[in-house]
């Protein structure tokens, strides 16, 4: 039995996470490390102690916002503990802590759990190759209450897209047009992001040709699709030695 902490109880991600975890006959929620009241009674540890939380369970789930990431990462590298990170925009510093944890502990970093994505990147990475001379354009979609843009699955989506032609991403991404901005650049990928309502996620990658275009969907209905590719990604990554793993480890790809 794996015993699972989920850090960042009280979010969306959070509690959806526990809900799925009751579904679960070799896994259980152990711990849950929150600042804020829950609106679930779960029966287990709750606590804002991050040493209470990490005694109380054997892989940790976290889905907070930057801040909150970087903290359980700087805790974590004293006190090695299998980590699964569903937190997008890290920041170099995030980014950077991974791979310094990664050296004492295993840790499952994705900008999104599911499996659909997975493909769905594999499939963006062989029409970008494929379709060199295509135009590509990315536009992602959440709900309202979505705080960073583009999304980091938008973000991974289009470092695919752009590495599979040779290009750096930091040099040819858009992230929007107005005005009188001239023709599009050869090498250009846009990265749109529209929010509103309760959308789960969008995403389209859409590559353009004169006289024929193709586009990549993948629509999130639920979030229980992310909340359970965590849980079996925290599963696995229990017995997985020290090192950085990505979904694609974890699915075998």
């Amino acid at each position: 039995m794996v015993r699972i902490g989920i850090h960042g109880g009280s979010g969306r991600m959070g509690s959806m996470i526990y809900e799925c975890l009751k579904n679960y006959e070799n896994a259980v929620v152990s711990a849950i490390y929150t600042i804020e009241e829950l609106s679930y009674s779960p029966k287990c540890v709750i606590t804002d102690d991050l040493a209470k939380f990490f005694d109380s369970c054997d892989v940790v789930i976290d889905f907070t916002i930057r801040d909150g990431a970087i903290n359980l990462l700087k805790f974590a590298q004293t006190h090695p503990k299998p980590l699964v990170i569903g937190t997008t925009a890290l920041g170099d510093e995030g980014e950077a802590l991974l791979k310094e944890c990664a050296q004492k502990m295993p840790v499952f970093h994705a900008t999104n759990m599911s499996l659909g994505v997975a493909v769905l990147n594999k499939l963006v990475n062989l029409a970008s190759k494929a379709l060199r001379d295509f135009d590509c354009e990315i536009v992602e979609m959440h709900h309202k209450h979505k705080k960073d843009a583009p999304s980091g699955t938008a973000m991974t989506l289009a470092t695919t897209a752009a590495n599979a032609r040779d290009l750096d991403i930091k040099s040819v991404r858009v992230s929007g047009r107005d005005g009188l901005i001239g023709e599009r650049g050869k090498d250009e990928i846009a990265v749109m992001a529209l929010r509103g309502g309760d959308i789960v996620g969008r995403h389209t990658v859409g590559f353009y040709n004169d006289g024929e275009y193709i586009e990549l969907n993948h629509t999130a209905t639920s979030r229980a699709t992310f909340a359970n590719g965590a849980i079996k990604a925290g599963i696995w990554l229990a017995t997985q030695k020290n090192g950085l793993y990505s979904i694609n480890d974890c699915l075998g790809f």
